[in-house]
């Protein structure tokens, strides 16, 4: 079969296309042929060693989905020719958040899902809503479900409630999804006026450009009539401050991404003044994934995908994220 993996240093030039064994699943296991493959911004990450893995060589990507070519003895969650997504981490199925449960996490350290076949516990898949493509599945295991997270396990977002999303990438795009369902207002930040646009036409009550608006966070504050009640916090550095600015007292910023660097000086008045609630989150567990694609399947949910390469083009595809110049996921198609 074949597989990407991360071989010569870590660099997009340093990936291959190889060819590796078939593997078969033994008991308790499932052989899942993957059918598609979406990108998140940890995996340019960890293609370029700065994942935190050290070991080479390492098939990346943690999201994708595909169907069940073959079962293991004692398996009874799912059957040959089913639908579903690994799960991200494979040690965290339900319960709080733990090193134990954090332990195994696809693409990182356990080989991801580059490859034709993949053999996991069957514990570790999920059935994916009927009315979505493989494609448009590939994108929930990582960006989905951390926006899922972010909004209704940890934010606990109602009705009525304002929500600030940074940017339009993949957990961006669906917090504003995923915050109109549940009845929210939705602030959107972008540097194009174009992708601004498009964010309107999915729903954002309102928009900033960034750059022509570069107190961005008072804006967002000013608009709302005292702050917002959730921000979600994608960019790290350049961007802490401001959401600091957006908060309502009282209010929460969900930290996601580092998308703009790791280290920023905190105001920590702005923390015990507005009495804010600062809550670091990376995806979810496999009960919270399930619960999200109930809800997708219930509303007829689409993820937004900005484009689809072949599977021989991934390198393209990692440039593309390096860009940036993307509206919502990028998704690979395996032949």
């Amino acid at each position: 079969m074949k597989a990407w993996q991360v071989v010569r240093d870590w660099s997009i030039e340093g990936m291959e296309l190889v060819d590796l064994p078939e593997p078969a699943p033994g008991p308790g296991q499932v052989a899942v042929r993957m059918r598609t493959a979406s990108l998140n911004y940890r995996d340019l990450l960890t293609v370029q060693g700065k994942g935190g893995v050290s070991r080479l060589p390492l098939i990346p990507f943690s999201d994708g989905a595909g169907e069940v070519s073959a079962i293991g003895e004692g398996v009874g969650r799912v059957a040959v020719g089913d639908r579903v997504s690994p799960i991200f981490f494979q040690s965290w199925i339900d319960g709080k958040v733990s090193a134990s449960s954090r332990r195994y996490a696809l693409g990182g350290t356990r080989p991801g899902v580059l490859q034709e076949v993949m053999v996991l516990d069957a514990e570790g898949v999920s059935h994916i809503p009927a009315h979505l493509s493989f494609q448009e599945a590939a994108t929930l295991p990582c960006a989905g479900l951390t926006a899922w997270r972010a909004l209704f396990e940890e934010a606990k977002v109602q009705p009525g409630d304002t929500v600030l999303v940074q940017g339009t990438g993949g957990v961006s795009i669906f917090a504003l999804q995923f915050a109109k369902l549940a009845g929210a207002s939705v602030i959107v930040t972008s540097s194009s006026d174009e992708k601004l646009e498009r964010a309107k036409a999915l729903g954002a009550d309102h928009t900033i450009n960034y750059r022509a608006v570069p107190d961005w966070g008072k804006a967002a504050a000013e608009w709302t009539g005292g702050g917002v009640d959730h921000v979600v916090e994608v960019g790290g550095k350049d961007t802490f401050g401001q959401s600091l600015e957006a908060a309502r007292v009282g209010g929460t910023i969900l930290v996601i991404g580092v998308l703009s660097g790791f280290s920023q000086q905190i105001a920590i008045p702005s923390l015990f003044s507005k009495n804010l609630h600062v809550i670091g989150l990376s995806v979810g567990n496999r009960r919270m994934f399930e619960a999200m694609t109930a809800a997708i399947g219930r509303n007829a949910m689409k993820p937004v995908i900005d484009r689809v390469f072949d599977f021989d083009a991934v390198p393209e595809a990692l440039r593309l994220m390096q860009q940036g110049g993307h509206f919502g996921k990028i998704v690979v198609e395996f032949p």
